[in-house]
């Protein structure tokens, strides 16, 4: 196996026009790991994984995936490298009109010229991998939030990708499910050889499943190591974020006057 990372981001830097979103970032993903990439809502963690799928170009820096630099390919060779890739959006995100079956079936159709034989083998192979073989007939809606989820993870590795990306597996989902999805990941992952980046704000589960954690606060990497590593971390904000503290670098108040000025003064102003 190459000791190359199949995912390398050096010294990136993003910025929404001029408001900084990342600054400085250095990670990599090994071949064949799961890597988690934590942080509270707004610090750039789906940003990362836009600049990996070349959605977006950095401000300066590198991404490089599979040893190509992706904002320098062409609209042909992004493509083919994104057929190499995986997605798991948050919520599922399937064709609400399409049945279990044709999501599934939808990408060896789009990317391949397989004959509807073999991908009908194969798309009840992936719904078996995830332990829905039996509800290929169904549509979207007459699913619950985890066998969408599931779905949604079938159709998602449906070419059997060297790299899977998952925006917020876990979210919206009961403690069965998030279970069973947690362990999904970790298995389909290990059963392909594949990669996986984890963006999660669901600390507990994912570091039951992942080989590494990347910790981002600010648009900056401010912790990382392995899930024994993370837990131990002295980091104030890795801390408050691991063990859920509500007191800590994330203040619990939104930012505003002192109580005293807003309520007490203000009525000794107008007495």
């Amino acid at each position: 196996m190459s000791s190359t990372p199949l995912v390398k981001l050096s010294n990136v830097n993003f910025t929404y026009g001029s408001r900084p979103i990342l600054t400085g970032i250095n990670l990599e993903i090994p071949r064949g790991k799961v890597v988690a990439i934590m942080g509270s809502s707004g610090c750039g963690k789906t940003t990362t994984l836009r600049l990996i799928g070349g959605q977006l170009k950095p401000s300066s820096g590198e991404v490089r995936v599979a040893d190509q630099v992706v904002h320098d390919l062409d609209a042909d060779g992004l493509y083919r490298l994104r057929r190499r890739m995986g997605m798991l959006f948050q919520f599922g995100a399937l064709f609400t009109d399409m049945s279990v079956y044709d999501n599934v079936a939808f990408q060896m159709r789009e990317h391949t010229d397989l004959p509807e034989t073999l991908i009908h083998d194969l798309v009840l192979m992936k719904l078996n991998a995830v332990g829905l073989r039996g509800a290929h007939a169904l549509m979207p809606s007459e699913l619950s939030g985890g066998m969408a989820r599931r779905v949604a993870l079938a159709r998602a590795v449906a070419l059997d990708p060297m790299l899977m990306m998952y925006d917020e597996p876990f979210a919206g989902l009961d403690p069965i499910s998030l279970s069973v999805i947690g362990e999904l990941i970790r298995k389909l992952n290990d059963a392909l050889g594949a990669s996986s980046i984890v963006v999660t704000h669901d600390v507990q589960e994912s570091l039951k499943i992942v080989d590494y954690v990347y910790f981002v606060s600010e648009g900056k990497i401010v912790a990382e190591g392995t899930a024994e590593e993370i837990k131990k971390s002295r980091t104030p904000y890795v801390h408050q974020f691991v063990w859920g503290e509500a007191d800590g670098p994330v203040p619990f108040h939104y930012p505003a006057k002192t109580y005293r000025e807003q309520i007490v003064d203000r009525a000794v102003r107008r007495g």
